[in-house]
């Protein structure tokens, strides 16, 4: 019995990384779109995103289901208390990656972003991606040092975000209201995202350590 309930937690944890591939995928290829006014890899990311809801909701469900039969012991319950909390900021990380993409449908057959703003989302794509790569390995090996690396890592994040509200509020922004506030909102979308991935980082460190990060 404990050895089916632990191969039901390994496959609990399989599928959170199998999350983290599509959520990804979701956010390179929404950034992609966003960037080449690619309308057909936009359609694919929206599309998808209910893939990563559908895991999500089977994935919550074998968690209650097996904390209902098998009345967990403290460390087994912290993982699996632990893996609803990290599937929920997955699926909300594939969710900001699916309003990237709408972004970009919506203002197609027209970029979204500004030619002067083009490096700075480019920038915080590559971040994103770094972060969600460093994240799964994070997951997989349970790697407490590289878990509080992602909190450091998301403060260049933050520092992009910081540019691109002061390049927004300037004097001198010649580009109107309406795409401020596209810029404003695709700004938050990756911001939050990395948020996500130092939440999830902060989790897997709690659930080796029992304790939380200080970062």
């Amino acid at each position: 019995m404990r050895n089916a309930f632990h191969d039901e937690l390994d496959g609990i944890g399989t599928t959170l990384l199998q999350m983290t591939g599509l959520v990804k995928i979701a956010m390179n290829d929404a950034t992609s779109a966003l960037l080449t006014v690619d309308l057909t890899t936009a359609e694919k990311v929206i599309a998808a995103d209910n893939v990563i809801d559908d895991i999500q909701h089977e994935l919550d469900a074998r968690t209650i289901n097996l904390m209902a039969r098998q009345q967990p012991v403290a460390s087994d319950l912290r993982t699996l208390v632990t893996s609803l909390r990290m599937s929920a900021d997955l699926e909300r990380m594939g969710d900001l990656a699916h309003h990237v993409a709408k972004q970009a449908r919506m203002r197609y057959p027209n970029s979204a972003v500004p030619a002067e703003l083009v490096p700075t989302i480019t920038a915080m794509g590559l971040v994103a991606d770094k972060l969600i790569d460093k994240l799964s390995s994070v997951m997989e090996h349970r790697d407490t040092v590289r878990a509080l690396e992602i909190e450091t890592d998301d403060d260049e994040m933050d520092k992009l975000h910081r540019d691109l509200i002061g390049i927004l509020l300037d004097d001198g922004w010649p580009h109107g209201i309406e795409t401020a506030i596209d810029m404003t909102l695709l700004g938050r979308y990756y911001e939050r995202f990395a948020d996500h991935a130092v939440s999830i980082s902060r989790r897997v460190y709690f659930l080796v350590t029992g304790e939380y990060s200080t970062n």
